[in-house]
């Protein structure tokens, strides 16, 4: 099992992302990225304030979505791995990071 995490960071340390998960997250980074532009644009052209709200909805739906595609990746990897190595002390930390990203 030692050279295993010889080779391969562990989780905490680094995350190795096969290649469909990187682009999968870039690109929603990407999209992300792009509609916060499209949101300062609005401010910098004086758009209503409620075209302004819904976009910026829109944003926090996408996050959310982000959100919810790398927890799932993290508890099939990392948690799951962790878990099997008998270290349980991660369950803790996954549970901290839900309360956080539920606020």
């Amino acid at each position: 099992m030692s050279e295993k995490n010889e080779e391969m960071p562990l989780c905490h340390e680094q995350k190795h992302r096969n290649e469909a998960e990187f682009k999968d997250l870039i690109h929603r980074l990407n999209r992300i990225e792009g509609q916060v532009r499209g949101v300062r644009r609005m401010v910098e052209e004086e758009h209503y304030c409620v075209e302004v709200l819904t976009q910026v909805s829109a944003i926090q739906s996408a996050l959310n979505s982000f959100n919810k595609v790398l927890l799932g990746n993290h508890i099939r990897s990392c948690v799951v791995e962790d878990i099997r190595q008998g270290n349980d002390e991660v369950i803790e930390e996954l549970l901290k990071t839900i309360q956080k990203i539920m606020k």
